[in-house]
């Protein structure tokens, strides 16, 4: 197993390499006087002047600043390539830059702050989500062509062809404009109470974005479980122990549904980077602070710190997801020799 995952591990490094050249130069793609100006605006929202064309060779200079030790001062053929290696050796070291929407604070302190909110969303989301949609593709399995069957079938195409911020605005006119029960945007309602009352107030208003967060995701994973059933369902084993006479509910249970995890450790394995990168769409919908839409805002804002360290964490996060599932699967699937 150890050579398996050291040679997994070169693999990653390989991989993480070519996405950070790829990420590098899109960044440098961006225009020099967009930088400049997002930057002059996100310096004007914290009260600095920007009225005088002093004030604003004073801020270009301030960014030249900020951007020379990064490598992103320079747009000569020589200084992208130099660049590129002065950007990646200070992210190797753990520093990723300052984030400009954010009073020049540190990108991995930024990250830290927001991607706690996106996580415990989007955990508690695939916990109701695996609860939900295995147990009902293994029921729909083992029922195939039944009425229940039939029935999440068609449910859940619904829900698999409903975008994210189409489901999320019916569900705010619905439930926050038309009825009145949920707040239409934000994580709290600004009340004063007991750090108890402020929890809850923050829990009512991440309901929604929940909901649709597990109302889009339970399709996929239920048919995917269906199909999976289905096919360990008809294999030689499964039929040998019903001869010998296994009650239907241990051949299901003990046989089918071990087997059946198997493909699904691949699927979940990608859910790593969902948990922490935030479901920037959901997030924006609902206006709630998560890192997912701190992101999208970063990328629109020319915040190129925070946009390139947030994409290399989503990067790193992949990699070890699918290395987890490779290790894994030597646990559910006992034929998985990872030494070879």
């Amino acid at each position: 197993m150890f050579k398996y995952i050291v040679k997994r591990l070169l693999l990653a490094i390989l991989i993480l390499f070519g996405v950070s050249i790829i990420l590098y130069v899109l960044i440098r793609c961006m225009p020099s006087n967009f930088l400049r100006d997002q930057y002059i605006q996100a310096r004007a929202n914290y009260g600095v002047d920007t009225s005088s064309e002093e004030a604003k060779a004073q801020l270009e200079r301030e960014l030249n600043g900020i951007l020379a030790p990064y490598g992103l001062a320079d747009d000569s053929f020589w200084g992208i390539i130099k660049g590129y290696f002065m950007w990646l050796g200070r992210f190797l070291k753990g520093d990723m830059g300052i984030s400009f929407q954010h009073q020049n604070a540190p990108v991995q302190t930024v990250i830290g702050k927001y991607m706690w909110l996106s996580f415990g969303i989007s955990f508690v989301a695939l916990l109701l989500e695996m609860a939900i949609a295995i147990p009902l593709g293994v029921k729909c399995a083992v029922n195939q062509y039944g009425k229940l069957d039939y029935v999440a079938t068609v449910l859940c195409m619904v829900g698999i062809a409903f975008p994210s911020f189409f489901l999320g605005n019916l569900f705010i006119k619905w439930f926050a404009v038309d009825l009145g029960w949920f707040e239409t945007h934000g994580l709290t309602s600004g009340i004063m109470g007991s750090e108890f009352e402020i929890f809850i107030d923050k829990i009512w208003h991440l309901i929604l974005p929940m909901t649709v967060m597990v109302l889009l995701s339970i399709g996929g994973l239920m048919r995917y479980t269906r199909t999976n059933t289905l096919e360990v369902l008809n294999a030689d084993y499964i039929r040998t122990a019903r001869a010998k006479g296994l009650s239907e509910g241990k051949v299901v249970y003990k046989h089918v549904f071990r087997n059946t995890m198997i493909p699904l450790v691949t699927q979940l394995s990608f859910t790593l980077p969902t948990l922490f990168g935030g479901a920037m769409i959901t997030e924006q919908v609902f206006d709630l602070p998560g890192i997912g839409n701190i992101a999208y805002k970063a990328l629109l804002n020319g915040d190129v710190f925070l946009a390139m360290g947030y994409n290399m964490f989503l990067a790193v996060l992949t990699v070890v997801g699918i290395l987890f599932a490779d290790v894994m699967y030597a646990v559910v699937d006992p034929r998985v020799k990872l030494g070879k």
